[in-house]
């Protein structure tokens, strides 16, 4: 049987590779969760206001949808989880583009990277940040 442990070693290429394929992975996690979100979440939210979009075809005020909103509160509380969680992403990721991993967010990422190499193959994630090297 193999050994497909690497040394633990923080300074080089493959090192910082790993670290960016443990932040695709998180990236990739977050939109996964809102995507579940939509396809789970928002339907049946949407389906709760089917009578209020037949009168705000109707008679379409912003007090209307006030009205809407406020005598329907699961639905709305559903769309506004949905709404926000696909906010909340897409600000940290153009975070991230626009002004790189923050200080403390790509140590803890390292610290993970490093835990993932120190337990081996048994890591879930092994094979997909490490395996391939």
């Amino acid at each position: 049987m193999e050994n497909f442990e690497q040394p633990v070693i923080k300074d080089d290429a493959v090192f910082e590779q790993q670290v960016e394929k443990l932040h695709q992975l998180q990236v990739y996690g977050r939109w996964l969760f809102v995507g579940l979100l939509w396809i789970t979440l928002a339907p049946p939210s949407l389906w709760g206001l089917r009578n209020e979009f037949a009168l705000w075809k109707q008679y379409f005020t912003w007090v209307a949808v006030r009205f809407g909103l406020i005598y329907n509160p699961l639905s709305t509380l559903g769309l506004a989880f949905c709404i926000g969680m696909t906010a909340s992403v897409l600000v940290w990721q153009s975070r991230n583009i626009l002004f790189g991993l923050p200080k403390i967010e790509k140590e803890r990422l390292e610290k993970q990277v490093l835990r993932i190499r120190q337990q081996g193959a048994s890591h879930p994630l092994w094979r997909l940040v490490v395996g391939a090297n």
